[in-house]
C-alpha cells in the first residue's frame, strides 16, 4: 500500500474529534511530500535540528509536532516555527520555551508529558510535579506559553489491561488538570496512543494519535 493509502485507511478509522500526527522521524522529504499530497498537515519528528531541515524544504501550511524529548539548548532552533511541542517534561524546559517564544515574538503551544508507563527509560512528570508548577508564581508570569494538554506514553507490553490502566491514568490527570483551571492553559488534547495502540488509546479518551510505520512503514 502507499502512503496515501495507509493514511486514507487510518483516517476512517479515527473520529472526527481525533487529530493524526503522521510521525515523519527519520523519513526522507519525498515521503513526507507524498503523505502532504494526501492532504496531512500534521507531522511530528523527534530531533529538532531534522524539523528544522524539514520545515526550511516544506510547504508553510505544515503543522511541525516536536513529539521527541527536547534538550532546552534546542528549543531556539525551533521556536520561530513549532506548532506544539509534546514532550514538555520539566519545568526548567517550560520556562525555556517561553524565554524562546518571547524572543520570537510567539505564544507556543505545549502538551504537559506525564511519566504512566512502567518503564523507567521513559521521560515525564508526575502529579506531585504538575501541581508544584501550577501553583507557582512564576508559571502565572508566563506570557508566551499555552498548555493545551497532556502527553503520555505506555509501557511497550502485549498487555492491553496494562495499556488501557495507563490511558485511564493519563486521562484522569487531565481531567484533574481541567478542574483545576489554572492559567494559561486551554485544555483540549490528550496526545496518547500510537501505531500499535492508537484505538485503545482513542477508547480512553485520546484526542491526538501519533502514527508512524503504519503509515510510512517501517524505519
Amino acid at each position: 500500500m502507499t502512503i496515501a493509502q495507509n493514511l486514507q485507511h487510518i483516517q476512517s478509522t479515527l473520529p472526527e474529534t481525533v487529530t493524526l500526527v503522521a510521525v515523519s522521524k527519520t523519513k526522507p522529504i519525498s515521503d513526507l511530500t507524498e503523505a502532504y499530497e494526501a492532504n496531512q498537515r500534521v507531522f511530528g519528528e523527534n530531533k529538532i535540528q531534522e524539523m528544522a531541515d524539514k520545515w526550511e524544504e516544506m510547504p508553510k501550511d505544515i503543522q511541525w509536532h516536536m513529539i521527541g524529548h527536547v534538550q532546552t539548548n534546542k528549543v531556539k532552533y525551533m521556536a520561530p516555527f513549532v506548532s506544539l511541542i509534546h514532550g514538555v517534561d520539566s519545568f526548567k524546559l517550560l520556562k525555556e520555551i517561553n524565554k524562546q517564544a518571547a524572543k520570537n515574538n510567539r505564544i507556543i503551544d505545549c502538551l504537559l508529558q506525564f511519566h504512566i508507563a512502567k518503564e523507567e527509560t521513559k521521560f515525564g512528570l508526575d502529579e506531585q510535579e504538575l501541581n508544584e508548577i501550577i501553583a507557582s508564581p512564576e508559571f502565572s508570569a508566563m506570557q508566551n506559553i499555552r498548555i493545551l494538554g497532556v502527553m503520555g506514553m505506555a509501557t511497550f507490553t502485549d498487555n492491553q489491561n496494562q495499556v488501557k490502566k495507563e490511558f485511564t491514568h493519563l486521562k484522569s490527570i487531565f481531567d484533574n488538570l481541567k478542574a483545576q483551571n489554572p492559567v494559561h492553559c486551554n485544555l483540549n488534547t490528550i496526545s496518547m496512543g500510537m501505531s500499535g495502540d492508537y484505538q485503545l488509546a482513542i477508547e480512553c479518551g485520546s484526542t491526538m494519535v501519533r502514527i508512524g510505520s503504519s503509515i510510512f512503514g517501517g524505519r
